[in-house]
């Protein structure tokens, strides 16, 4: 595949970029490197190759999954307007 000026253009116009004629020029051949090295990428053989997330195969540390209130009820009450009953009191939305 080849980019001209017109399709630079086009894909400026598309990613909403003002660029002039003679920026345009100057990225058609940028354009047609990028794509020269994606096909080069495509002629790489990775059917021996297992799909990966990461290079370094790294364990996640999972913490115990406990159920804690913090204990610090009384402490979070005390910034609150109103509280009746150890809870959080609001105004009633509904009539």
């Amino acid at each position: 595949m080849s980019v001209d000026v017109n399709t630079v253009r086009r894909i400026a116009s598309l990613a909403r970029i003002a660029i002039s004629d003679a920026e345009a020029e100057a990225m058609a051949p940028e354009f047609n490197n990028i794509l020269g090295w994606i096909e080069q990428l495509g002629e790489v053989d990775t059917s021996d190759v297992a799909p990966m997330t990461a290079v370094i195969a790294n364990r996640l540390r999972l913490r115990a999954d406990v159920i804690d209130d913090g204990n610090i009820r009384d402490q979070v009450l005390a910034n609150a307007p109103q509280a009746e009953h150890g809870f959080f009191a609001v105004p009633k939305v509904i009539e």
